[in-house]
């Protein structure tokens, strides 16, 4: 489970690539996620979150109030 989003819990969806003879292969889709390091809520350390790029703009623009009942573990 190392490509699932510790916010928001997106994980890899499965599905085919088409060709343009319609040809298809299995593929698979993983989102877009990184490592980052934030504040904790007691701001005194530092935590690494691996989460999608559409979860940290959120944690930017709300903060982790946003996530409170979704944090995934």
């Amino acid at each position: 489970m190392a490509r699932v989003c510790e916010l928001t819990g997106v994980k890899p969806h499965a599905g085919n690539n088409v060709s343009h003879a319609v040809n298809r292969s299995k593929n698979a889709f993983y989102p877009e996620s990184s490592d980052k390091e934030n504040l904790g809520s007691n701001a005194n350390r530092f935590i690494t979150i691996k989460a999608t790029a559409r979860a940290f703009r959120t944690l930017d623009k709300k903060g982790f109030s946003a996530f409170k009942n979704q944090i995934v573990k």
